[in-house]
């Protein structure tokens, strides 16, 4: 049975398709819980993927 090969997308390159992570600061909020803090990738604005080249424009001489 064949397998199915799934479009290949364009993963950032700075968070390689993580955009949103928290990170803990070391401490603990007042009912116990770590306090944490979000990071979000500025590269591809918190999408994980960075758009698609612009296709290349070709002047054809003659037209």
């Amino acid at each position: 049975m064949p397998q199915h090969t799934h479009a290949r997308t364009r993963l950032c390159p700075d968070c390689d398709g993580f955009p949103a992570v928290a990170i803990t600061t070391g401490q603990r909020t007042p009912d116990g819980h770590r306090q944490t803090i979000t990071a979000i990738c500025r590269t591809c604005n918190a999408t994980g993927h960075t758009p698609a080249p612009a296709a290349a424009r070709v002047r054809v001489l003659g037209a």
